[in-house]
């Protein structure tokens, strides 16, 4: 690559964040839904129904012009959708979900990115929202987070949780601990996807989400074989369970702190427990992966201020490390998948070594 390609290359770095403002602001106008359903209206008549200024609306769409995504008649000015008239809007809808996430729970904090790289905090919430803590805890009082975030985050669950449970062994009447599993739907789709009978799981978590987690397991009917353990991993993990969960969490932390957890998860296991592992995961050729470019900004500077995903070898190298044998990891087919997807997920399954 020569430095006048370097240097073209600059152009997708400076312009990124008001492309996607632009375009999702297309959206939130309602400028897309109107063209949908009335195709061939004018900016005037664009910005009569979401009341803005004619030229404001003619400006936002020369984007999407641009793109290809909405057409333009020059001769009666007047709009309509182009390659975006042929996306079918549950497709669509995933994709607005994440970006309205990224608007949410990203753009703002990461004004203070560098700042949270030197401290290991999240500086953006302190600044933005007067909250010192990670993104988790600060969902749990503000909703404008929140609420972007469990969105998304249900949709992903749905989603991902058949292929985890398709991947993975749960023996008929196993004792599980659905590790760090927030508010029990986990345990919940532990139930749907490997019943069997005198299967128990309980959910372990901070005692702060007991109720929540006790609400839900009645709501699904599983309230008779469920039960919550409140508690931090960091401090101890409750023994006595045959097989643990542990999905969407140890990217979370750097490796310091997950060996902290699986030495926890390490004594508190008998010889032969099984543990299955879910976690955004980078290609091994972190140049095939579409992760890196989002989510070590996230984590480090909206999230935790620590962690991120890692090659599905690196999760391997930290278990072995741990005490654990790996015996079987698996990631998803890229081609499998929706082709706005950003996350790649892996499972590890490991053994408790003697």
């Amino acid at each position: 690559m020569t430095a006048h390609d370097t240097l073209a290359r600059f152009r997708e770095y400076m312009v990124g964040p008001a492309r996607f403002a632009n375009l999702l602001s297309c959206f939130e106008l309602g400028l897309i839904d109107a063209l949908r359903e009335r195709p061939g209206l004018s900016a005037a008549e664009l910005g009569a129904l979401c009341g803005a200024k004619p030229d404001a609306v003619a400006q936002l769409l020369n984007l999407p012009v641009k793109e290809g995504f909405v057409a333009h008649d020059e001769t009666t000015g007047t709009y309509r959708l182009d390659a975006l008239a042929d996306v079918a809007q549950a497709d669509l809808q995933r994709v607005l979900d994440f970006m309205g996430k990224i608007k949410a729970t990203t753009l703002r904090q990461l004004y203070y990115l560098t700042e949270s790289v030197r401290t290991g905090t999240i500086v953006g919430l302190r600044e933005l929202y007067g909250f010192d803590g990670d993104l988790y805890g600060a969902m749990a009082v503000h909703a404008d987070l929140r609420e972007p975030w469990s969105k998304l985050m249900d949709s992903v669950t749905d989603r991902i949780d058949p292929w985890f449970f398709d991947n993975i062994d749960i023996p008929a009447g196993s004792r599980v601990l659905d590790l760090a599993g927030h508010t029990g739907l986990g345990a919940i789709h532990t139930y749907k996807f490997k019943g069997s009978p005198g299967l128990r799981v309980t959910t372990f978590d901070l005692p702060d989400k007991r109720e929540d987690a006790l609400r839900n397991f009645r709501d699904h009917g599983v309230e008779d074989t469920s039960a919550f353990i409140g508690g931090d991993v960091f401090d101890s993990v409750p023994a006595g369970f045959d097989t643990v969960l542990i999905k969407h969490f140890l990217n979370m932390f750097d490796k310091d702190d997950v060996l902290r957890i699986l030495a926890n998860l390490h004594a508190s296991l008998r010889p032969g427990a099984q543990v299955h592992v879910l976690v955004p995961i980078y290609a091994e050729n972190i140049k095939d992966s579409w992760s890196v470019d989002y989510y070590p900004s996230f984590f480090l500077g909206c999230a935790t201020g620590q962690g991120g995903p890692q090659k599905l070898s690196t999760f391997r190298s930290w278990f072995e490390e741990a005490g654990f044998t790996v015996t079987r990891e698996i990631s998803q087919n890229p081609a499998d998948l929706p082709p706005d997807a950003l996350p790649l997920q892996g499972i590890l399954t490991a053994t408790r070594n003697a």
